[in-house]
């Protein structure tokens, strides 16, 4: 496997290089072919960044990005993440694979090789009432969402509260 580490604020060590090449191996059990990941280790005041990408046939790439206080913690679950992404993905392909017969099979191995990623599985409806931005913020945490769509009482325009990754929340307005 060839690899690609980059550190920025940080000297890329033999030590982390090797934890980082051990870990990334397991990785590669599930493809018949090599993986070329890039890896970017980031140090910003307390934060140690972690930034795996995986570019893997037909255009798909798997990515993981993770803060945390320790560039070895950071490093697991960055790639906790790969593999959980990687074992969906097979999961899926071997769940569609059974339920064809196996003359179709060499069809459906095509076909999703051409796939695009995620589609539209759900669709949900929901009345709306008129609420203020805090109200929303207040309903989201009830329903321990990342965000929560609501009509804005002020302006009556369809809005979205969102919790950002630093705790804080975000307002998504239309422009008219």
């Amino acid at each position: 496997m060839q690899m690609e580490i980059h550190g920025n604020n940080i000297d890329v060590t033999a030590a982390l290089r090797d934890y980082i090449e051990k870990k990334l191996t397991k990785i590669q059990r599930y493809f018949d072919f090599s993986l070329r990941p890039q890896v970017a280790l980031l140090v910003q005041k307390e934060n140690q960044r972690v930034e795996i990408t995986i570019p893997i046939n037909n255009g798909r790439t798997l990515r993981a990005e993770v803060d945390s206080e320790n560039m070895y913690s950071s490093i697991d679950q960055a790639v906790d993440k790969i593999d959980r992404q990687v074992r969906k993905h097979k999961t899926r392909i071997n769940r569609k694979a059974r339920q064809l017969p196996d003359e179709f099979l060499d069809e459906f191995t095509r076909e999703t090789e051409e796939d695009d990623g995620p589609r539209l599985v759900r669709t949900k409806s929901f009345t709306m009432k008129p609420m203020d931005v805090d109200e929303a913020i207040l309903e989201m945490d009830l329903l321990d969402h990342d965000f929560f769509v609501f009509t804005n009482a002020e302006s009556d325009e369809v809005n979205v509260v969102y919790r950002r990754r630093d705790g804080n929340y975000g307002l998504i307005e239309p422009r008219t």
